[in-house]
């Protein structure tokens, strides 16, 4: 059959146009950073459809559009682009880290890092990730000016210290508010067994985003009454327009202890014993007697048993780490999902954690106009505890055992004959088990009410339940009633509602106009119960229900609330001038009725000066910023029943009763705190940016138990008294070292210095004394305050201390004694760092990424509350640390350990012989990864695949005597260290996939 040529005319056109159509609805392009590198997995939308790409390995990408349609390009942590679609596009997205347009959470809305008058400090996901350690607030330590990140010691579960500039409170709480995704978490330390636990724990790192950390009066005062020691804003993860993204994490590392200490040995330890034994009671008898006794039958004279109870105590620990998460979304609806899995073995014996965390974030976009959406999350952390650093049983104090003594005997079983309680027999015959479990919730919806007029309606909920079961054997340490159980259950649960209105616009193009204004309801409740029994039939009894009674039990329940009001407005003109102001009015039932509520305003101001004409054009200072602030917050940890006159349950006899417990204080309210803040920022040739502020935070109102006479019933009262003041300076430098195709390097530095003084005390600001600090004004807050110790008299080793009593004319008598009683206390240390530093790496060369961040503190003195017993020259029979070789022996004998004498309590009272130095520079973190290449990744589906070894804690540089510059007692006190354990050093391997 012949074609007609109108037919072939026909069919010709009707192909050209079917290939032209085909030609204009494909366009593909390249997507690379900055330096050339190709970012794979970045997400193409056409903008208004559900019309999506993803880029490959190689960073190319293929998408169904037209020219000329605008297309919106997006990675993590990159700035977001929008460009106009043609053939062949080549798009480079920039870092946001540095980026001045980098938004930032301050609490119930956001704002540009450029037009930000107020203090933020900000971390962001790819800032903490892959980091091998049991909590979120350890990934930070390092990378914030002017916060201070301390993990009690090397337990996993150990708590956490916080402190936002300085310490601003005696008395009272000084951890920041923790608000998550809008929710204030509940972070009460629940834990019954002398040592607390870490609430954060239940958070994995793998669902944050970002943590964005309110330091001054005018970003925390939104926050009110419990914004004076800073707010931690934790914003989780969400979904983003595009193909959806499947990723998973995978890691295994191994822990040791950052340092382990030297001990006498057998030989080490019979030398020194018997000679203090000669020294002090004229002959050995003393000495051997209790040799023979710790050697339990073995021959130490030819040193049969050797024990280093040190190795016993510590373990190789080891951590698992397991994470995935989906999401992805169109015009209408965004999804995140997340599940992850952490077994951590810690350092010491038998000391545990398995978590386990998922989270679900959607947003759905019902109209134009209203959006509703849910964040969902769930946690259980399961905790194989130890005692608390002040018990015989906890495992570090096993040092304190003789080398002589066996740790277990030939069967197996633990000796129970040792110096002190042996802590195996504990392990064997008892535990203590604590399993967290945490929801958090948050439903929301937002209504435009007009383009620039939006009101937001949240309800929260945060649920943390805790239960404790404490096992002991017959065999147990201390054990009377042949066994014994205890069980506790805890639930504390907030719920909030909040409702605000936003309204945001700009006027004539140069004023920028944003306000929010809302109201906020806050309850929680607290309810406890506890019960113990006794005496069981045999160990395979471990619960209460075993015993044959219950020996004791106790329940009770607290709540509060809290009812606010806020707002805040900025303007910006002509985006140069910027103006700020905020209010929140809150009310609580933990106060008494007459000061119920407090008003907490701020006020910032910025100039952006390189807005103006004469710096707009200048390409070597290419950003300068002047702000400053002045707000007032409150701390309202004061408890519950602070301000009330209680009377207590007092029982007798089996008949009931009542007896009077605390005196009420109607007009007691919340610590006060006014701060200022000055700051400068600054940018250099697009390459360098610095930010620079002066702080200065005054509190007032202390909260003091202040005496009563006996004749009032009551030994004291709750008043608001006193004040301190803690300032400094605080400097942030970011630096693009090198940005070329092949190679960035990039450089954070961070710098703090923290002075915090006691202003004004009670009772005519009389001194407040405890074991080893004191609180005097004009001098830091909870001061070192002990007996000088001035070395070893060379003529017959008796240790010497400074009288420092008050001569005639005021002075110090500055002459020594070998007298302890006769030597004053005096103010000795500080037990917070006065300068601290962070410095931060990242290296990208083609495939291979390297960071490392260094901390430094310095200025701090840690009181080694156990010197005593551990660093006398054996005053008694606890094994020693091996500096105290260096005793005195001979006239003439120049040393600082004094003459070895067994009950002679020679050097043996506090003093600052056991003060010392906690200045170091850590190598916090190392991090190397290398992204694989090639066709066989794409051929499997995945966008990327990256191996990595990271480390924690790899480097310690310090001249800090005891375990760890870091670790504190966990049981009391303040700057102590007290048979405390160091942290652990982590190194892990994993890899990252994502689909």
């Amino acid at each position: 059959m012949k074609m007609k040529f109108k037919q072939f005319l026909s069919l010709l056109i009707v192909l050209s146009v079917q290939l032209t159509f085909a030609q204009e609805s494909t366009l593909s392009g390249k997507v690379t950073d900055t330096g050339g590198l190709p970012v794979p997995g970045a997400n193409i939308i056409v903008k208004g459809t559900t019309i999506s790409a993803q880029t490959n390995f190689d960073g190319d990408f293929t998408i169904n559009a037209k020219k000329g349609q605008i297309l919106i390009v997006s990675f993590v942590g990159m700035k977001t682009v929008e460009i106009s679609g043609s053939s062949s596009m080549l798009i480079k997205l920039s870092d946001a880290s540095n980026q001045l347009e980098t938004v930032v959470v301050v609490g119930y809305g956001t704002q540009s890092k450029k037009k930000l008058t107020d203090n933020i400090a900000r971390v962001t996901a790819k800032d903490i990730q892959q980091i091998p350690v049991s909590n979120v607030q350890n990934a930070l330590v390092g990378k914030l000016a002017g916060v201070q990140i301390t993990q009690t010691n090397g337990k996993v579960d150990g708590g956490i210290n916080i402190r936002v500039r300085g310490a601003a409170s005696i008395s009272a709480g000084t951890q920041p508010l923790y608000v998550l995704d809008g929710i204030p978490l509940v972070t009460t330390n629940e834990s019954s067994n002398g040592a607390p636990t870490n609430p954060l724990l239940t958070l994995s790192p793998n669902e944050i985003e970002s943590i964005d950390v309110l330091k001054d009066a005018s970003s925390a005062a939104i926050y009110g009454a419990r914004g004076a020691n800073g707010v931690v804003l934790i914003t989780t993860k969400r979904g983003k327009e595009g193909k959806g993204m499947f990723s998973i994490n995978l890691s295994q590392g191994v822990s040791q202890a950052t340092n382990k200490r030297k001990w006498l040995n057998a030989d080490q330890y019979i030398e020194l014993f018997t000679e203090a034994s000669i020294n002090g009671l004229g002959d050995a008898v003393e000495a051997e007697d209790t040799f023979d006794f710790l050697a339990q039958g073995t021959d130490w004279r030819n040193r049969e048993v050797d024990t280093d109870w040190q190795d016993t105590a510590f373990q190789d620990g080891f951590n698992t780490d397991a994470d995935f998460s989906v999401s992805g979304g169109d015009a209408n609806t965004r999804y995140f999902f997340s599940g992850a899995y952490n077994n951590t073995t810690g350092i010491i014996n038998s000391n545990a954690l398995e978590r386990v965390t998922a989270r679900t974030n959607v947003s759905h976009k019902v109209s134009d106009r209203f959006t509703a959406g849910m964040n969902l999350s769930f946690s259980r952390s399961k905790i194989d505890r130890i005692q608390d650093d002040n018990s015989f049983t906890t495992p570090l104090q096993a040092v304190a055992q003789s080398p002589l003594s066996p740790d277990r005997f030939e069967d197996g079983t633990a000796n129970p004959n040792t110096l002190y309680a042996n802590y195996l027999l504990a392990i064997d015959n008892s535990f203590w088990k604590t399993l967290m479990r945490r929801v958090t919730g948050k439903v929301y919806g937002e209504f435009k009410i007009i383009p620039s007029l939006k009101v937001n309606s949240d309800f929260s909920y945060d649920l943390l339940s805790q239960t404790e079961d404490a096992w002991y054997g017959k065999d147990s340490p201390f054990m009377a009633t042949d066994g014994e159980a205890y069980a506790t259950s805890v639930n504390n649960e907030t719920y909030i509602y909040s409702n605000y209105l936003t309204f945001d616009k700009t006027f004539g193009e140069k004023h920028d106009i944003n306000a929010v204004a809302g109201v906020e309801f806050n309850k929680f409740n607290r309810r406890f119960q506890s019960v113990t029994s006794i005496y069981f039939p045999n160990d395979s009894f471990q619960t209460v229900d075993g015993g044959a009674e219950v020996s004791a039990g106790s329940g009770n329940e607290t709540d509060y609330t809290f009812v606010s009001q806020f707002g805040r407005i900025t303007y910006s003109f002509d985006d140069k001038y910027i103006f700020k102001a905020s209010i929140r009015r809150d009310g609580s039932s933990r106060f008494g009725k007459n000061e119920r509520f407090g008003t907490f305003p701020a006020f910032s101001a910025g100039w952006i000066i390189s807005e103006e004409s004469f710096l707009k054009d200048n390409t070597t200072l290419t950003f300068l910023k002047l702000k400053g602030s002045w707000g007032k917050l409150g701390n309202a940890e004061l408890g519950n029943f602070a301000s009330r006159q209680l009377y207590g349950s007092n029982p007798y006899n089996l008949k009931s009763g009542l007896s009077f417990s605390q005196a009420g204080n109607d007009n007691l309210t919340w610590e006060k705190s006014t701060q200022i803040d000055f700051g400068v920022e600054f940018g250099l040739i697009n390459r360098i940016s610095v930010e620079a502020d002066y702080y200065k935070k005054n509190t007032n109102g202390l909260l003091f138990s202040v005496p009563l006479a006996l004749s009032s019933g009551a030994t004291s009262i709750n008043q608001n008294i006193g004040e301190v003041q803690s300032s400094g300076v605080e400097f942030t430098l970011n630096t693009k070292n090198i940005e070329s195709a092949n190679l960035k390097w990039n450089t954070s530095l961070n710098i703090t210095t923290n002075e915090s003084e006691v202003v004004s005390m009670p009772n005519n600001n009389k001194d407040i004394i405890g074991a080893f600090t004191i609180n005097r004004v004009g001098e830091n807050i909870s001061s070192f305050f002990l007996a000088e110790y001035a070395g070893v008299d060379p003529a017959n080793g008796d240790a010497l201390y400074v009288k420092n009593t008050r001569n005639a004319d005021g002075s110090l008598d500055k002459s020594t004694t070998n007298k302890y009683a006769e030597a004053s206390r005096v103010v000795s240390g500080n037990p917070f760092p006065t300068l601290m530093t962070g410095m931060t790496n990242t290296i990208n060369y083609k495939g291979i990424d390297l960071s490392f961040t260094f901390q430094g503190e310095w200025g701090a003195s840690i009181y080694n509350s156990a010197g005593k017993y551990q660093s006398v020259a054996a005053d008694y029979f606890d094994n020693q640390t091996i500096d105290q070789l260096d005793r005195w022996q001979n006239p003439g004998d120049i040393t600082n350990v004094p003459q070895a004498r067994l009950y002679g309590s020679n050097g043996t009272g506090e003093s600052t012989r056991f003060l010392d130095k906690s200045d170091f520079v850590r190598l916090r973190n190392l991090t190397i990864g290398y992204s694989l290449s090639g066709s066989a990744i794409k051929e499997l589906g995945m966008s990327s695949v990256r191996l990595y070894a990271t480390g924690v804690n790899l480097l310690t540089f310090t001249n800090y005597s005891g375990y760890d510059p870091e670790a504190r007692r966990d049981d009391a006190g303040i700057g102590e260290e007290f048979y405390s354990a160091p942290p652990a050093r982590t190194i892990a391997l994993g890899v990252n996939i994502n689909f």
